[in-house]
């Protein structure tokens, strides 16, 4: 099985719901395989770090994986055979919910939640690529929403808003698919039908303080979001509709529940050891801590919230691409052009010489006016192509050649 994808390995390739090594592993188990042999022939896919701790869910049966150089050895040698033996042991470890429950006596619960597993010292999902293993912290990716869980339940503890009884949820295993959150949903403590809605905070300890802005993903899945989230002139929001993302709100959603998802965006620490606690915005987490309260407020007097489907929309109409840039793009902006939030080491712009904070406005003949655009541009390449990209790079306008 190929480690990459025909598209190559990014999140907005057409299988990028797909491409993750765990979910294709227990596929082929589901599917009957006796085993699994990754192999990598794309040049633009890094080879799995010896360090990585690939912690597979269910596995059963061996999983090797062969690294480029070793593939190339065997292509060259597709006439011979070797016979192998290998010993499976089966490791199971258990994921704990923390629940904390605040009974009003009223019908409707409200949920608050974030996921508070970490990486560890990084498994599969670690975009750290040195030999020395470290541990990944997570100070945003979850501690941050942790944090702000807790200070919730504090709060509403002593809260004269009893229309809703609260329930805070730190939960387990979302790193490796909402697991904790999935389960929960299907075990619930209390009844899903008395959840009114549900609040879900993913990476908040970032908000950039020049601008306080915070995405609100969910706002269609509910009539009553919107008017609700644009009456707190706190800060800037950008909104999106879809109830579906890759967090735990998402199992609330499935289960025809209202949701709303916290996020103040990616950033070049993200899945590294260097999410440490020195980067929080500490004020920006107060910030989200305030815009909940004022949700919850809000809402307190409301008969229960009305569900509604939504559509990903951006998702469907989005051009399919093969090649990137390499670079991590900030999706809370607004400007005109495509503002890089960070760039990876090695990779296209880095090798061109783009860096963090460059707006990129034309790439080849065609004009980037934001993300949308900018994911059309890349469409019309491949890789082997030379092109020249434009970027902002504070008060000048540079160009650069790259090539994908």
């Amino acid at each position: 099985m190929e480690l990459s994808t025909p598209e190559g390995l990014h999140s907005h390739s057409e299988f990028a719901g797909y491409s993750g090594i765990r979910e294709r592993i227990e596929l082929a188990i589901e599917k009957g395989a006796n085993g699994v042999l990754f192999i990598n022939s794309d040049d633009d896919t890094e080879d799995i770090e010896l360090n990585t701790n690939l912690k597979i869910t269910r596995s059963e049966i061996p999983v090797i994986y062969i690294k480029k150089e070793q593939y190339e050895l065997i292509q060259n040698s597709v006439d011979t055979y070797s016979e192998i033996t290998v010993e499976v042991n089966k490791v199971r470890k258990i994921g704990n919910n923390l629940i904390g429950y605040i009974d009003n006596g009223a019908v409707t619960d409200v949920v608050i939640g974030a996921h508070y597993d970490h990486l560890g010292f990084g498994d599969e999902s670690s975009l750290y690529r040195g030999k020395v293993p470290l541990i990944h912290n997570g100070a945003d990716d979850n501690a941050s929403g942790t944090a702000v869980v807790i200070e919730l339940a504090r709060h509403f503890y002593s809260s004269d808003k009893k229309n809703n009884n609260y329930m805070f949820i730190a939960f387990s295993g979302e790193e490796k698919g909402l697991l904790g959150s999935n389960y929960y949903v299907k075990n619930p403590l209390r009844k899903l039908s008395n959840v009114n809605y549900m609040i879900n905070m993913d990476m908040v300890g970032r908000m950039d303080s020049t601008t306080n802005k915070l995405i609100v993903n969910g706002t269609g899945t509910s009539p009553m979001w919107n008017s609700t989230v644009e009456r707190i002139m706190e800060l800037k929001l950008v909104t999106t509709e879809s109830g579906v993302g890759p967090s735990d709100h998402t199992s609330f959603y499935l289960q025809d529940i209202p949701v709303l998802h916290l996020f103040t965006g990616v950033h070049e620490d993200y899945h590294k050891p260097s999410d440490d606690e020195d980067k929080i915005n500490y004020i920006g987490l107060e910030l989200v801590y305030d815009f909940i309260i004022e949700i919850v407020n809000d809402l307190d007097d409301n008969l229960k919230l009305e569900f509604t489907k939504t559509t990903d929309s951006d998702n469907e109409n989005a051009p399919r691409f093969t090649v990137t840039l390499g670079v991590i793009p900030d999706y809370a902006f607004e400007g005109e052009g495509m503002r890089i939030d960070g760039v990876s080491d090695g990779k296209t712009a880095s090798k061109a010489g783009i860096e963090k904070g460059d707006i990129v406005i034309q790439m080849g003949e065609i004009k980037v006016y934001d993300m949308m655009s900018y994911m059309k541009a890349l469409s019309n390449f491949k890789k082997g192509d030379k092109t020249k990209v434009k970027v902002k790079r504070n008060a000048g306008v540079l160009e650069f050649d790259v090539v994908f």
